[in-house]
């Protein structure tokens, strides 16, 4: 793998430091995976300097766990690493909604370094609010003159 290419970056998630004091850098595989948790941990909008910044899954936070569903993030996370991410070819992209009644959605993520014959896979979790059944007796309606 070409060094250059890749390059080095801070440690994020969290952010570290060494014995001395000093932020923490990290390289090669390392900093490719963490720039992709850090793109699609960072919603659209969150930004002020970067507006466009990040990766509009945040946006399926209330989604029905559903195929439709697994089909958009996989849209969105793709469209964000290919515009965010040039080091990597995205090779594939799953939703897994195997753990969605306990709030968490793994997104599984295919990916090549460019330059490399190297594939790599990522997990990502991401959290949602489950679906809940109906409370007996308690109606919700619209409040009168609601759109």
């Amino acid at each position: 793998m070409a060094a250059d290419f890749v390059g080095a970056g801070w440690g994020f998630f969290p952010l570290r430091t060494d014995v001395t004091g000093r932020i923490v850098l990290v390289t090669d595989e390392q900093e490719v995976e963490e720039s992709i948790r850090l793109i699609l941990a960072t919603s659209p909008g969150e930004r002020p300097m970067r507006p466009e910044f990040g990766c509009a899954i945040h946006d399926f936070v209330f989604a029905p766990a559903d195929a439709a569903t697994a089909g958009q993030i996989a849209f969105e996370v793709r469209a964000a690493l290919g515009r965010w991410e040039p080091r990597i070819d995205v090779l594939d992209v799953r939703a897994d909604f195997s753990m969605a009644d306990e709030g968490t959605l793994h997104i599984e993520i295919g990916y090549r370094i460019r330059g490399t014959n190297d594939p790599r896979n990522l997990v990502f979790p991401f959290y949602v609010i489950p679906t809940h059944e109906a409370i007996p007796g308690y109606e919700t309606t619209e409040p009168e003159g609601a759109l």
